[in-house]
């Protein structure tokens, strides 16, 4: 099973994937993809239900490690990377305050024995203000609604203060006002120079909001400029190799360009 590196760059941080086969128990759910995020770029992985879009964040973050081929980050290590993972695959039984579980997202700074500073309430108060949240520092998990737990996931993501940012489906069950004010988050982080990647399913908002887009269907089916990845002839093959998958199939080579 092929690792995934993390290597040092100077020009910002880079999602690599290089033949890249991904999958569980030697069965690829992802299969041969070739892509490149640059440094500050802003891009939308988008495609059919099933098509293999959170597995290729997980195995950026090394939660799900190839079979075959190279995933390179460039410019930050492992633990430098924030992951936004599905709103579903968040605990929110236990009883934890708005403010702790935010500030939880300056363990990468602080490491488990670094103590808490008071620019450090600051930071967290900053950030739960920047995401409209004065006043929820108290307030348990439990009782927040599906927009405003995104909301404290942002604000916790944004102390991470990371090069490489990847969400998953961060705007599902999440109101339009809530989706805007997120996504205006997310374009201030790629404007201050951060490499941005979020799995997406609404395309309105990927035209709208995303200049590139990375298009995959189990395999990579365009990438580039968003208006020429999305067109009808792209999508439509998309969802026919989706629907033709065989979940069954095992891993097969690397396939080489003569």
């Amino acid at each position: 099973m092929t690792a995934i590196r993390y290597q040092p760059a100077p020009d910002g941080a880079t999602l690599a994937f290089l033949n890249a086969t991904i999958g569980y128990d030697g069965h690829p759910a992802l299969h041969h993809v070739s892509a490149t995020f640059a440094p500050g770029t802003l891009t939308a992985v988008v495609g059919p239900n099933g098509a293999g879009k959170s597995t290729l964040l997980k195995a950026a973050i090394g939660a799900i490690r190839p079979i075959g081929g190279e995933v390179t980050v460039s410019g930050c290590r492992r633990n430098e990377i924030a992951y936004l993972p599905q709103l579903a695959e968040i605990d929110r039984a236990f009883p934890l305050p708005v403010f702790d579980f935010v500030a939880m997202g300056l363990w990468g700074r602080r490491g488990a024995f670094g103590g808490f500073r008071r620019a450090d309430d600051e930071d967290v108060a900053r950030s739960l203000a920047a995401v409209g949240l004065v006043g929820f520092e108290g307030r348990l998990l439990d009782t927040l609604s599906g927009g405003q737990l995104q909301r404290v996931l942002f604000a916790r993501l944004a102390l991470q203060d990371a090069p490489l940012i990847l969400l998953d489906e961060p705007f599902t069950a999440v109101d339009d006002r809530t989706t805007h004010e997120l996504m205006d988050v997310v374009a201030r982080w790629n404007a201050e120079g951060r490499t941005v990647v979020a799995v997406l399913h609404d395309f309105d908002l990927v035209r709208r909001r995303f200049p590139r887009a990375l298009l995959v269907a189990r395999r990579l089916i365009a990438e580039g400029d968003t208006a020429a990845v999305l067109t009808a002839d792209h999508l439509a093959a998309a969802r026919r190799h989706v629907e033709a998958w065989d979940e069954t199939a095992p891993f097969c080579e690397a396939e080489h360009t003569p």
